[in-house]
């Protein structure tokens, strides 16, 4: 079996009422079919904090964290949490989290991650 590659996020820009912004997305293939998942900060104020983990760069790499919950009616729900990371010359890391934007972002997600 060989190893995971690491999956990046991206960024470009884009206008919007005559002002810059980024957008956030993962490209990749599945079944042979080129895709793009839209990611975005679980709110608002997250875009800040990604322009901080991104700086300069136009990549950070994405992290998997997968979770199991136990409910009260003995029912498991399992899942991934995701984030962006990249880390600086001094090796700090910079962590934000992240989301895929739609539920159809979170399927090809789930492709991309197997």
């Amino acid at each position: 079996m060989s190893k995971k590659q690491s999956i990046m996020v991206e960024r470009e820009t884009f206008e919007k009422n005559e002002k810059t912004y980024f957008s956030y997305f993962i490209k990749g293939q599945v079944r042979g079919k080129d895709v793009k998942v839209a990611i975005v900060p679980p709110d608002k104020g997250g875009y800040t904090v990604l322009d901080i983990v991104f700086g300069d760069a136009m990549k950070a790499e994405l992290k998997i964290t997968p979770f199991e919950i136990k409910g009260e009616n003995g029912n498991v729900i399992t899942g991934n949490t995701y984030a962006v990371f990249t880390k600086d010359e001094s090796g700090e890391v910079y962590e934000c989290a992240v989301k895929p934007y739609r539920n159809s972002d979170k399927a090809l997600l789930n492709m991309l991650a197997r």
